[in-house]
């Protein structure tokens, strides 16, 4: 979309803003604020409310940008007498204390159902010849960020607190309130557009994701299309059997099934004692452990580690080296996270890691790990963090192809996924192209670099 400059311009005065339309206002925020208010602190249960219960909201209730009010804590019995400031419309809901990231975060109530309150941690604003709307399309500028940013510097690292004074001191750009009622108008309606189509591209990118999983799932399990068979010089209509093993189901009958344990030697990790020093100076070997969580839910293969440990504290614990090849597995937190080695490394004690024998395939055995998911979800226990006993872990099996049909399911399993990944990743940079040129179109237009006024008169 093209749209065209104002026709005149002046400096604003306000680093922050460069110019700014001529007949445009500049000053601080505090100018068009009639009221800001905050709630109590209240012991709360976690479900949100319901029914009438009272409820207090949570800071999380702004953190996408915009306002959600089913993020809500129910207020115990005991606290009723103690909650104040009930929820209005027509306000905006802004995070006064959080971390560095969502500090400042804040949101518009466009309807406040009567049961909703807020705590101690949120600002409700009210504004005065101001749109509401006009005002939260700011608090989505980069402008917006750097003075948040700029004020809160010095305060906990972790943890931010943003004062009144310090947010009505923040300068503000206004055109007059038809002009920003006009422009939050063409906002609404343009970021609609451009968040039906993000959320179109995420379905896409899901069942794109749930394609891989199957292909990787099905090919593990059953063996390679007919077609891809045929390349490889195998039987493309293989006969089936009972793996007898629950979540694997029917298998081609020339293959064997064998618990892990039987053709993978087994290797526990551990953590050095913490209390040593010595132990956690001069760390030069990679270690494996939950710090590379991430890494691993996206990685088929790990290199380097966020943390080492040194000689010492590997000689002085259960810790020991594991060559490469090796196929690392969480049984802790996320169970069943899991890649293959590039070089020696340990591994910390919420992990155990496998070395394949001449029957196992290290890659195929990553395969086979990631197709039964479901099943590790199953076998793990503990509602804050779930874990995988060793005795289950010991209790794993999987099919066992003859190794070059491993190796043949291996190759056509890394091209066709290779295919998919190709095809989320430019999915995803679409997305990241649209949610820039929406944070882009929302500055133009809030600190006045477009006029918008056409295009809102034409909607």
């Amino acid at each position: 979309m093209k749209l065209p400059a104002y026709p005149r311009y002046k400096p604003s005065g306000v680093r922050w803003l460069h110019e700014v339309p001529e007949h445009w206002g500049v000053g601080p925020v505090k100018l068009h604020i009639s009221r800001v208010e905050s709630g109590t602190s209240v012991n709360a249960s976690d479900a949100p409310a319901e029914n009438g219960e009272l409820g207090v909201l949570k800071t999380s209730c702004v953190y996408s940008g915009s306002f959600r009010p089913e993020e809500n804590k129910t207020v115990l019995e005991t606290d009723f007498e103690r909650v104040s400031c009930p929820l209005k419309a027509g306000t905006l809901i802004v995070s006064r204390m959080n971390t560095p990231e969502l500090i400042g975060a804040a949101g518009v109530v466009t309807t406040a159902p009567g049961n909703l309150f807020l705590p101690d941690r949120l600002w409700q604003i009210s504004f005065k010849k101001a749109d509401v709307r006009f005002v939260h399309f700011w608090t989505l500028t980069s402008s917006y960020r750097a003075q948040v940013e700029s004020a809160c510097t010095g305060t906990s690292s972790s943890m931010k607190n943003l004062g009144q004074d310090q947010f009505g001191s923040f300068a503000f750009s206004s055109p007059p309130l038809v002009e920003q009622t006009g422009i939050a108008d063409f906002l609404v309606i343009e970021t609609d557009r451009i968040d039906t189509l993000v959320a179109k591209k995420r379905t896409l990118v899901e069942r794109l994701k749930e394609k891989r999983t199957a292909l990787i799932s099905r090919t593990v399990t059953r063996g390679l299309p007919p077609d891809a068979a045929r390349a490889a010089g195998l039987d493309p209509h293989p006969k089936l059997k009972p793996s007898g093993i629950d979540w694997l189901g029917d298998i081609p009958a020339h293959w064997s099934t064998s618990r892990i344990k039987y053709v993978a030697q087994i290797e526990s990790g551990h953590t050095p004692s913490r209390s040593v020093e010595e132990y956690w100076v001069d760390c030069t070997i990679p270690w494996v452990s939950l710090n590379d969580s991430g890494y691993l839910r996206e990685h088929d293969y790990i290199s380097d580690t966020v943390y080492q440990i040194s000689e010492l504290g590997m000689a002085n614990s259960s810790a020991h080296l594991l060559p490469a090849g090796a196929v690392v597995f969480s049984r802790d937190a996320t169970v069943g996270l899991c890649a293959i080695t590039t070089r020696p490394m340990a591994v910390s004690q919420h992990f155990i890691a496998y070395l394949c024998g001449p029957k196992l395939v290290p890659t195929y055995l990553l395969l086979s790990l990631k197709a039964m998911s479901q099943h590790l979800e199953r076998l793990s226990m503990g509602a804050t963090i779930p874990t995988i006993g060793m005795t289950d872990v010991r209790s794993l099996a999987c099919p066992v192809p003859p190794v070059p049909e491993q190796k043949a399911i291996v190759d056509f399993v890394n091209f066709e996924t290779a295919r998919l990944d190709q095809l989320i990743a430019k999915v995803e940079s679409v997305i990241d192209r649209l949610q820039e040129y929406r944070t882009a179109l929302i500055t133009a237009a809030v600190t006045g670099k477009i006029d918008v006024r056409r295009a809102s008169a034409s909607e």
